[in-house]
């Protein structure tokens, strides 16, 4: 039953969780629509000329009046991606427009902005809080990037860019889940699974079955293509979806889902964006938030980290191609076959199998030894709770301090599904901040507690040949992944500032906001966690001491090679949005092949189109900073380099400084300001080639 009046609506309910027990895709039109209508009855109010510009009588009422708009309009967000059916994308996209609409008329409004200047320049600004300080500035710098100094003659068109690139990205995004599920190999001789693990088998005949056909199916989604792409011996297999993952959403395949001309046409708005700010390119917009000074900068960092790791990737590769032909009988090393020959040079080289490791990371034992890292690191305790939720997938959790009182609560979707957007992320659904008056008697301390969303796309458990339900078990690889993500975690729901706009991740510069995130990524090759962290799916015994000695010989196992393909992706994107001319002769695919020849050691087929499904620059937040990932890295590894130099990776005093220097102050300073806290230091790079076996340890 869907909701009749606005106070039955579930998204107009805000005190306390999201209702995905009752919200249905026929609530989000008339709830958003009266919540932009009470935003922008907001807005008036507050720029009326005889209003006092202070922090009291209009920034702090600006925030408590457009949090509502923020939390439903999130919620619908994530439902739009995990739970991508029909009426959801129906509903999502009939409102984004308006939406998109009403921030880009909020980015542009000059008399808000000259509200933020009059506090800026007030006698108050000087009593108000470094946070709020901060807040301010960043408004002033925000707007700034919204065209609020625009021309009013050109402010519809910088308005009519926003509304298209919003919509852009969303059809980006669904193109790409569209093109992946409209993919199946289905397999009839048994002969063609040969080298596959018997739980991947049996996932791919529950798949056909579901399909009332016989046989195995076998699918893009990353649970089924990743152990094909590694396992298989079947070389016509691992061709097959390989070439299938790599032409997703292009002219390969279906018209209506070529993201070939939403790429043009998402640089070319980008471009213009720019320069109707004033800019040269986009990219200079991208880091006038970030760390990082210029673009020269950047470039220069990753020619330099490149420099650094290609003699170790062209060790890399040439092993690789010499072990293919010798061993494998693969006289030339194809791109489908990478992956496999990577896998059978790992098992001969450190006598293991990455499934082999698999076995031990039982659903269960991961989220209790993630779950005792983090209450070890920041004396903080995880307890189950209870929440409406939109799948049976998912869990909820709790964090209290060791007195029980509430920190804040996150929700946990492991599992892929067709419905659910590919990758791993963290998301927000309530920020911390001081209550709005008509809740803080539901909040003891007034304080709203964060909450958060933590996603990832692994194998669900499967019934066995035997009808019994075997626990979900999970690779190294994706252990480290919801490491990651809980990272991003911590971060939102350990901050203590009370100001939404620097609370958690807010604030944030960019390229240091995956600092948490990698941070935690070092607990995964901490021996004092991982015997309590793992448990064998059949005779629950711990990870042997003698496999994670193999594991961890063979931790830099082609870290050159991997640190090429990310500094591959990072160039491309940040030449992409500042020297490449969507208008020009040169197409996105010359400028990817310049990139390769130019850092790359191993080159892909030339009908690979990589950049139609590259997520995080066309329909997310990294367009000119996907850098980001190394230049947090350099700080993440700087970081944990601090309790090895204590002694321990769970040093108490260490551990503390971390809390209160990185995770709690959020975004109230400059994360450069918050390193130097912590590490008493400006950061090296010294400390992530030491991990990554570039330079002795």
């Amino acid at each position: 039953m869907t909701s009749c009046t606005l106070a039955d609506n579930p998204l107009l309910d805000f005190s306390d969780l999201p209702r995905f027990d009752r919200v249905r895709p026929d609530d989000v039109e008339p709830a958003i629509t009266h919540l932009l209508g009470e935003a922008r009855k907001l807005i008036v109010r507050l720029t009326d000329d005889d209003l006092a510009a202070t922090w009291s009588s209009f920034a702090e009422p600006l925030t408590d009046g457009l949090e509502p708009l923020a939390r439903a309009w999130g919620i619908v967000g994530h439902l739009h991606a995990v739970n991508d059916i029909p009426a959801w994308r129906e509903a999502y996209n009939r409102m984004l427009p308006e939406v998109a609409r009403f921030y880009a008329e909020l980015g542009q409004n000059f008399k808000l902005f000259a509200k933020y200047r009059a506090i800026a320049a007030s006698r108050e600004f000087a009593q108000l809080s470094t946070a709020r300080q901060r807040i301010v500035e960043h408004e002033l710098r925000d707007f700034r990037l919204a065209g609020a100094e625009l021309a009013d003659e050109l402010k519809p068109r910088f308005q009519a860019i926003s509304e298209e690139l919003a919509s852009l990205a969303a059809k980006f995004s669904e193109n790409l889940l569209d093109a992946t599920n409209a993919f199946s190999e289905r397999v009839s001789d048994e002969g063609e699974l040969a080298g596959l693990p018997e739980d991947v088998r049996q996932a791919a005949r529950a798949a056909a079955e579901r399909d009332g056909k016989g046989g195995w199916k076998f699918t893009l989604h990353m649970p089924s293509y990743l152990p094909v792409m590694q396992y298989a011996d079947s070389r016509r297999l691992r061709a097959a979806l390989y070439r299938a993952f790599a032409t997703r959403a292009s002219e390969f395949g279906p018209p209506e889902l070529d993201n070939t001309q939403l790429i043009r046409r998402i640089l070319e708005l980008r471009r213009e964006e720019a320069q109707l700010l004033g800019y040269a390119n986009f990219a200079e917009v991208s880091l006038v938030p970030k760390m990082a000074d210029s673009v020269a900068q950047v470039l220069a960092f990753l020619r330099d980290l490149a420099g650094k790791a290609r003699p170790f990737a062209e060790r890399d590769v040439a092993e690789l191609r010499a072990f293919a032909r010798t061993e494998l009988g693969l006289a030339t090393l194809e791109a489908w076959d990478v992956a496999y020959a990577s896998e059978k040079l790992l098992q001969q080289r450190y006598a293991f199998s990455e499934h082999e490791v698999k076995q031990y990371f039982t659903e269960d034992k991961v989220l209790a030894g993630l779950f005792r890292v983090i209450e070890t690191l920041f004396s903080v305790r995880l307890k189950p709770d209870h929440a409406p939720l939109w799948h049976d997938d998912v869990r909820f959790f709790r964090i209290e301090t060791p007195t029980g009182d509430l920190i804040g609560r996150f929700y946990l979707d492991l599992y892929a599904r067709e419905t659910k957007r590919g990758g791993a992320w963290m998301d927000e659904a309530v920020s911390r901040r001081r209550a709005r008056a008509e809740f803080r008697a539901a909040t003891p301390d007034g304080i709203q507690k964060p909450v958060a969303y933590l996603n990832c796309n692994f194998a669900r458990p499967l019934v066995d040949n035997d009808g019994k339900l075997r626990p979900a078990t999970f690779t190294h690889d994706e252990v480290i992944t919801l490491f990651h993500e809980t990272g991003h975690g911590v971060h939102h729901l350990l901050t203590r500032v009370d100001d939404l706009p620097v609370a958690g991740i807010h604030g944030v510069e960019w390229d240091a906001v995956e600092l948490p995130s990698q941070f935690m990524e070092n607990y995964c090759w901490e021996w004092s966690v991982l015997p309590e962290m793992t448990a064998h799916v059949d005779t629950g015994e711990a990870l042997p001491r003698a496999l994670f000695d193999k594991m961890l010989a063979a931790r830099n196992f082609q870290s050159g090679m991997q640190t090429l393909r990310q500094v591959e992706f990072a160039l491309f994107d940040l030449l992409l949005h500042s020297t490449f001319d969507p208008a020009g002769e040169r197409s996105v695919l010359d400028l990817l092949n310049e990139v390769r020849r130019e850092v790359a050691v191993i080159v892909p087929p030339e009908w690979h189109r990589f950049p139609h499904s590259f997520s995080h620059i066309f329909a997310g937040g990294y367009a000119a900073g996907y850098y980001s990932y190394k230049w947090a890295e350099v700080l993440s590894a700087d970081c944990y380099s601090a309790f090895e130099e204590a002694g321990s990776a769970f040093d108490r005093t260490t551990g503390e400084r971390f809390l209160n220097e990185i995770l709690a102050v959020g975004g109230s300073r400059p994360a450069i300001d918050s390193f130097l806290a912590f590490r008493g230091r400006a950061p090296t790079v010294d400390a992530l080639l030491r991990r990554s076996g570039m330079i002795a340890a």
